[in-house]
């Protein structure tokens, strides 16, 4: 199979390294061709902090993927998360030359790479420029200010930012790893592709994407996004208090969590116990599963109240900003045992448990459609998405040349093209190519 027909996506965690490689079926729906997955050395809360363990396990979720679906990985789309990531809103505006002609693309391109311009703290880069909703001329809430006449044209903005040197070491990972770097992107928004449906962004809704490392918030309201966050902790943290309250190995503190493990404490007896063998002949360990749901509680809650507090500060409990379509849980750490419940009265708000199944075809692996792969199946979708624009925008470009060429000026309006070509880039694009040139000189 030609390259032209699937993409890649990269999800990688503190837990696990995933790669899934799919393309779009007739239907638009998205076939899964192959997925391998790897432990994740070298990832602390999200962010690379070594770099050989991390590109090894990128190789061996890669290699597996590849001989899963034999298929050859080229370009990937990586997920960025860490608590380095903030957002922060911003207005701008330009003014037309000529209000006679009709707002077009290349206009709100124009807006945008005028944020991008922005002045960050040293050492931050912007990943993503957001636009919320369109003034034109003092006329606003406008979602779609192509076509209109205008002079003065203007936009809120979310603009996420991160630091320099996480972006840049997740680049050099890809690129030591033998793969070329197609795209970042913040992880919230990949998970909130994947699991949300277009409904529950408009009528407002809070992802919540608990992962091994970080949890990741991202909140839509009429159909846009309104707020992103990175939340430091996952489900690490709960493992390590298990680790640490029973005294016991990580592995086995794992294991208690996912079989035993659960949200709400009232729910065990008294009675119920697991037995856990002790270290090369020691005597065995007797945990009571309630003393176990007793501390997986009191993070899981503290984890939650965190996540509210990010709730509230965009302004949930304001009328015109209620998230009516409430929460909806997804990552690895959403597969806890009433942990729905325990969200729904912590934050008195509706909660589902979001699969990433949505969007995928039919006969998609069972293992895919769970929770865990959420971020890992959007991250596909954003570059399946990517690809489709890139052919839209080369058609057009082909399109163009040969109506050129049958003109007398033929080297003038090869340039032409050209020219309208390099305009049609989009930003992210640009944005990628310095990084990749960033990395090229760095090495």
């Amino acid at each position: 199979m030609e390259q032209g027909n699937y993409s890649v996506g990269l999800d990688i965690g503190t837990t696990k390294i995933v790669a899934i490689i799919g393309r779009e079926n007739e239907y638009g729906k998205i076939e899964i061709l192959g997925t391998g997955r790897s432990k994740s050395l070298g990832v602390h809360r999200g962010v690379v902090n070594n770099i050989t363990q991390t590109i090894s396990s990128i190789q061996q979720a890669v290699e597996q993927a590849e001989l899963n679906s034999g298929l050859k990985i080229g370009s990937v789309v990586v997920g960025i998360a860490g608590q380095h990531i903030r957002s922060l809103h911003h207005s701008d505006y330009i003014t037309r030359p000529n209000s006679e002609e009709v707002i077009d693309n290349d206009d709100l391109d124009k807006l945008c790479n005028q944020v991008y311009k922005l002045v960050m703290l040293p050492g931050e880069e912007i990943i993503h420029v957001l636009p919320q909703e369109y003034k034109v001329d003092g006329q606003s809430e406008i979602k779609e200010p192509v076509g209109m006449y205008g002079g003065r044209l203007e936009a809120n903005f979310h603009v996420v930012v991160g630091q320099v040197s996480s972006i840049k070491n997740i680049g050099r990972c890809i690129k030591s790893a033998g793969l070329d770097l197609g795209n970042i992107t913040l992880e919230p928004l990949a998970s909130a592709d994947a699991v949300l449906s277009q409904e529950e962004k408009e009528a407002g809704v809070a992802l919540i994407d608990i992962g091994g490392g970080t949890t990741d918030l991202a909140i839509f309201k009429d159909g846009i996004i309104r707020h992103t966050s990175v939340i430091p902790f996952g489900g690490n943290v709960i493992t390590e208090d298990i680790k640490e309250g029973c005294s016991i190995i990580e592995k086995q503190a794992e294991l208690l969590k996912i079989k035993f493990g659960s949200a709400w404490p009232g729910e065990n007896k008294d009675n119920e116990i697991v037995s856990i063998p002790g270290l090369r002949g020691r005597e065995p360990k007797e945990i009571t599963l309630k003393n176990l749901s007793k501390i997986i509680h009191a993070r899981v809650v503290e984890i939650v109240e965190q996540v509210y507090v990010e709730i509230k500060n965009y302004g949930h409990e304001e009328q015109k900003k209620k998230l009516i379509a409430g929460i909806v849980l997804t990552g690895g750490g959403s597969q806890l045992k009433h942990l729905k419940q325990l969200v729904e009265y912590i934050t008195g708000m509706d909660t589902r448990i979001g699969y990433p199944n949505e969007h995928l075809a039919g006969d998609s692996d069972e293992e895919v459609a769970s929770p865990l792969y959420a971020t890992a199946v959007g991250l596909l979708m954003n570059s399946l998405e990517a690809k489709k624009k890139n052919q839209v925008v080369h058609q057009e470009e082909v399109h163009e040349e040969e109506v050129l060429v049958g003109q007398e000026n033929d080297m003038g309006a090869k340039a032409n093209a050209a020219a309208t070509h390099t305009e049609r880039k989009s930003i992210f694009d640009k944005w990628s190519e310095k990084l990749k040139d960033f990395l090229d000189n760095a090495e």
